[in-house]
């Protein structure tokens, strides 16, 4: 099946999913705030947690099952350690807020961490990371998911993709971003190949019976996602530790929903019966450079840094070695002047909400 896409101007898409979030009655800076966090995605190629996560976002809302009107709560703070309550608002707006604490703290103790329970699916993690960078600070983010993903050695849903990101500042080159999910692939890639007709590469996905599959629907109706390095050939067990590692952080501290309880994102998704906190859970943490080193000695070392590695001799047949962040870059370079693309299920998702809502289609 052929992967028709159509392209869309990205202020326009821009003011669209702002004009859908105030629909809901979204403070208008909270909905600033999350359309950039959603546009983001898009605009840095990254197809899987942009406006493509609308159409659930809308349900959620409408469904009333998202507070479009949070109180972040600080429920308990230690110098430079803050852990919040989301008040179950939209992750695209307690993220970044939990993320300025984060940066706040940094600048007064040259460094900051905040841990958050009773929140949402808070978009691409690298987006926050970046914030961080903005001060010349190094940034990180974390996030535990709804189960998705076997646990190493199982075939059962135990644990989420659970990514993390990290930034670091430089001077002349590009802003280093390394922004990835702890299982062999994001969910979300599984759904755009699904919704392409297309097949996904083994060592990506169990189906139903714990067996290796190309099929995406096999690993969504009652499959499982598979820990990154996949198998034990492949040292799955590492992903399987990276995921615990963010799980921990992200929820067993913060007091959220922890591995297999963490609340589903899909508006479709019945919950666990059992629940062992609230929301899901973030995690961000902030250094001042500064405290280590000059920081004008850091970015012209990171700078270095970016040329060696950009230098290494490259493999037969690939054209270059890529710098952490570089398809991110290029991808904005690209969309900002040619357009966004959107695979044609999304378009008729955005079709549904334009009419159910009356804000014009972008």
């Amino acid at each position: 099946m052929e992967d028709k896409r159509e392209l869309f101007e990205p202020q326009a898409l821009r003011d669209f999913i702002y004009g859908v979030f105030m629909y809901f009655d979204v403070p208008e800076e909270d909905a600033l705030l999350a359309t950039d966090v959603l546009a983001y995605s898009d605009e840095h190629g990254i197809d899987s947690h942009g406006i493509a996560r609308l159409k659930t976002y809308f349900g959620l809302l409408q469904a009333g099952r998202i507070n479009p009107r949070p109180r972040l709560q600080l429920i308990r703070e230690k110098h430079a350690v803050v852990t919040v309550d989301g008040d179950n608002g939209l992750g695209l707006v307690i993220g970044p807020k939990c993320m300025e604490i984060a940066i706040e703290k940094a600048r007064e103790y040259g460094t900051g961490s905040v841990a958050v329970s009773h929140t949402n699916h808070f978009g691409a993690a690298g987006y926050y990371p970046l914030m961080a960078v903005k001060h010349d600070f190094i940034g990180m983010s974390m996030t535990n998911t709804s189960k998705g993903v076997a646990a190493f050695n199982g075939k059962e849903k135990m644990l989420g993709t659970n990514p993390v990101a990290m930034a670091f500042p430089t001077l002349k080159e590009p802003v280093v971003l390394m922004d990835f999910a702890s299982s062999t692939v994001a969910y979300g890639k599984v759904e755009i190949a699904k919704r392409a007709g297309k097949k996904v590469p083994i060592g990506w996905c169990l189906d139903e019976n714990g067996q290796a599959t190309e099929d995406p629907e096999r690993m969504i109706n009652g499959g499982a996602l598979l820990p990154l390095g996949s198998s034990r050939d492949g040292s799955g067990h590492k992903g399987y530790c990276l995921a615990g590692m963010v799980d921990i952080l992200s929820a067993v501290l913060s007091g959220a929903n922890w591995g297999p309880f963490a609340i589903p994102f899909a508006i479709n998704t019945a919950s666990s019966d059992k629940q062992v906190g609230k929301g899901i859970g973030h995690f961000f943490s902030v250094w001042d450079v500064d405290g280590f080193r000059e920081v004008q000695e850091f970015k012209e070392e990171m700078d270095e840094w970016v040329r060696t590695l950009r230098a290494a001799v490259p493999l037969q047949g690939a054209q270059e070695v890529l710098i952490p962040g570089d398809p991110e870059w290029r991808a904005y370079e690209v969309r900002m002047k040619s357009g966004i693309p959107l695979q044609m299920e999304v378009v008729m998702d955005l079709k549904a909400i334009s009419q159910t809502t009356g804000i014009p289609m972008p």
